[in-house]
């Protein structure tokens, strides 16, 4: 019994070694075989460059159609500062209890902050 343990990991450590014999070999850096010259690649380069993309972003911003707004720029602008101003902007009613944001967080003492220094 014991002998032919040893006979078991023998073979297959000489399996394991055959398997790593038989591994990839390196074959270098392939030819190319280009009928090209430099000057010729760089036209082409160059030529395709200057071509449009057809799977670019820009290839379709023609087919978007533009969005009207329908405010004017000072009452976003005036929108803005009136929620950035907003004390509760980033309370979460769900952090309190039954859900609701107490009342001296929108009506008290912490509703007008003002920064000093």
């Amino acid at each position: 019994m014991k002998t032919s343990k040893i006979i078991a990991v023998a073979a297959v450590s000489l399996l394991a070694a055959v398997g790593a014999a038989q591994a990839e070999e390196y074959q270098g850096v392939l030819s190319v075989d280009s009928t090209y010259s430099r000057a010729e690649v760089q036209q082409q380069a160059i030529a395709a460059a200057r071509q449009s993309n057809a799977y670019g972003e820009a290839a379709g911003d023609a087919l978007r159609a533009q969005m009207a707004g329908q405010l004017d720029r000072a009452t976003v602008r005036a929108e803005a500062v009136q929620a950035a101003h907003n004390p509760t902007s980033n309370l979460d009613a769900k952090a309190f209890v039954n859900s609701q944001i107490p009342e001296q967080y929108t009506r008290g003492s912490l509703a007008h902050r003002s920064a000093s220094l």
